[in-house]
């Protein structure tokens, strides 16, 4: 263990601010930190660098602090530089612990310095200049880069994506995935903890919870373990109330009064039940339907050029009902002028575009959310649905996170991100078929992003957007459309798999095979949209190649392995589910079917093997000599 806080509380100006806590850090690890504003999440960064001492604690029996060895620690803030009128150059260089600018390790330094300067977006001119030419942001990043070229055994992040471009980000996560020193990073970006984390420490109510695991896990474990725990909490209400109800019956009989005083014992013995905190995001469990299905074809446009004064861009494309396409780009590329003109608010500058029958559109953008009322949440929302009951509003708004006092705010007080909130509940309420988004969860904190991220998977419309916010991209986008040098390129599936597509192709290797089959549906997308015109999208070339029996031959063999798969998956977690709700692990026994349930997963192992191998050959056959 490379550092270990032990049952440590830290006070801060006459305020607890952290109570007994435990914090290990382990060789290399890539510790995110978690929990809402305020919870002291930088009190301890603070702490591990040194800044802060744990309050003095006689019960602790030894130090609060114990490391392995000498450990030196490197802490990102934000006020970088005391001294700004060096050079980059200058700064970076006196940081070298090697002085022989002819030594190897004086070269593999500079190199390094290189690697780091570029992939984070300068230009080797600008080490010339001084540190005062630069914006807070960019000395940040210098900042960050003086850390890494030092590589001290502990690196201290404190939301070190902050000023950085979505280039600067992607490059970082592979560079952190490679660095070989301990690295505890508080941050809000939640794709980057994905990508970057093994270990998550949430800090909440002013004590740490541990989460092996990426922040998809992390979030997936808390939901299971405040499921199971409320469980328990509710057995152990009933098992009160049985014996209270023994109590209350027996006590005034003579014959049975040694009886009611021994369950009365046994429930003292049961001592005080806490129930736990729910999870303050809510999650949709249900399917949310649009009023009306629809036509088969939801948009199609051909020939498009679109634009204001001159075109940005031509494109055509057909999107089919169901669909969720999340659009990519760099500023400018023209994303919200084609929302805008797929929703018929601005002129095309040629070509054409419709909708098909039936399809009911519900549009968002900025401007959507700036709204004014005097009026209550509550009063707002049932104005705009006079049909609902006052129970129904409560319980709509209670599941967008506007619940007891929350609805009842008036709606001018309301923050951005909580009116845009809003106006996507009223949204979602009034049941479109085709949602077309631009931002959605701008200025939302991760509770209200991740509520509406379930809400827009539990749609089962279709859904065009764009969004810089790259794990709500990957939690709704089933497929994307990449605009770029004034033409668009459909990717037929997630944004994940398409960023190990271009990471790939960028060190020319071949393209990744892990694909969901299910996801064939998605092809038919790029299927209905005319041959002539596919030299527009620069998708990849979908012919009756798919039609083929060499196809149908692979899909015969990787559907059924696909299913063995989901059913392996499925009847672990039934197994782990029975043991984490049994009597016998609570009361800290064993579990019988501890090495059935390690079969089960040596199985499963060799059943995703195989289905990766027939994706592999899907995706060759379906793209052969395409590429």
């Amino acid at each position: 263990m490379l550092y270990h806080i032990k049952d440590g509380t830290v006070t801060a100006g006459g305020s607890l601010i952290l109570s007994h806590i435990d914090f290990e850090i382990h060789g290399r690890e890539k510790i995110a930190v978690v929990g809402n504003n305020g919870a002291g999440k930088t009190t301890l960064l603070r702490l591990i660098a040194g800044e802060l001492e744990l309050d003095r604690d006689d019960k602790r029996g030894g130090p609060g602090i114990i490391s392995s060895r000498k450990v030196t620690v490197g802490y990102l803030k934000q006020q970088a530089f005391e001294d700004k009128g060096r050079t980059v150059e200058e700064e970076l260089l006196s940081s070298c612990p090697f002085a022989d600018s002819f030594s190897m390790e004086r070269y593999e330094y500079e190199r390094e310095y290189d690697t780091l300067f570029t992939g984070l977006g300068f230009t080797k001119e600008d080490k010339k200049k001084r540190l005062s030419q630069f914006s807070g942001g960019e000395q940040t990043k210098i900042a960050l880069i003086r850390h890494l070229l030092l590589k001290p055994d502990i690196l201290l992040l404190d939301e070190p994506t902050n000023h950085l471009d979505i280039q600067a980000v992607e490059w970082l996560e592979q560079y952190m995935k490679q660095y070989d020193k301990a690295v505890v990073m508080v941050s809000h970006d939640r794709f980057f903890l994905d990508q970057t984390a093994s270990v998550v420490y949430e800090l909440s109510g002013k004590r740490l919870t541990k989460y092996p695991g990426n922040y998809t896990h992390y979030r997936e474990e808390k939901r299971k373990a405040v499921r199971i725990q409320t469980k328990a909490y509710e057995r152990q209400q009933e098992e009160l109330k049985r014996l209270n109800d023994l109590v209350e019956r027996f006590k005034t009989k003579p014959n049975k009064a040694a009886f009611a005083r021994a369950k009365r014992k046994a429930m003292e013995r049961m001592g005080q039940a806490v129930k736990p905190a729910e999870d303050d995001i809510h999650m949709f469990t249900g399917p949310l339907e649009p009023a009306f299905s629809g036509s088969k074809w939801v948009f199609e446009a051909e020939h498009l050029k679109i634009g204001y004064d001159r075109p940005l861009m031509e494109l055509s494309i057909r999107i089919r009902r169901g669909q969720k396409i999340g659009i990519l780009g760099p500023n400018g590329a023209g994303k919200s002028t084609f929302l805008k003109t797929a929703a018929g608010l601005i002129p095309p500058v040629s070509g054409k575009h419709s909708l098909g029958n039936q399809i009911t559109m519900g549009y968002f953008d900025q401007h959507s959310s700036e709204i004014d009322s005097d009026k209550s949440v509550a009063e707002h929302f049932h104005d705009l649905f006079p049909a609902l009951t006052e129970k129904e509003v409560r319980s709509i708004l209670g599941a967008y996170l506007f619940g007891g006092k929350e609805a009842g705010k008036r709606v001018g007080l309301l923050s951005g991100g909580e009116k845009a909130r809003l106006v996507l509940a009223e949204l979602l309420q009034s049941r479109p078929n085709f949602l077309i988004l631009d931002e959605p969860t701008n200025h939302m904190d991760i509770r209200a992003k991740e509520t509406l991220e379930s809400a827009f998977k539990a749609y089962t419309g279709t859904i065009l957007f764009v969004s810089h916010d790259r794990y709500f991209l990957s939690r709704v986008a089933e497929s994307v459309l990449i605009f770029e040098n004034q033409s668009a390129f459909y990717y037929p599936f997630g944004y994940e798999h398409y960023l190990e597509r271009c990471r790939k192709a960028e060190k020319g290797e071949g393209i990744p095979a892990q694909i969901r089959a299910e996801e064939q549906a998605l092809i038919a997308g790029i299927r209905g949209v005319p041959k002539a015109e596919r030299h527009r999208l620069r998708e990849i070339p979908v012919e009756e190649a798919y039609l083929d029996w060499k196809l149908g031959l692979v899909l015969e063999r990787l559907l059924p392995a696909r299913d063995r798969v989901m059913e392996l998956t499925a009847f672990m977690e039934v197994m782990k589910e029975r043991w984490l709700e049994s009597e016998n692990f609570w009361n800290g026994g064993e579990w019988e079917e501890a090495g059935q349930y390690e079969e089960l997963k040596e199985e499963r192992q060799k059943a995703w093997e195989n289905w990766h191998d027939l994706c592999l050959e899907w995706f060759d056959t379906a793209y052969e000599g395409q590429m």
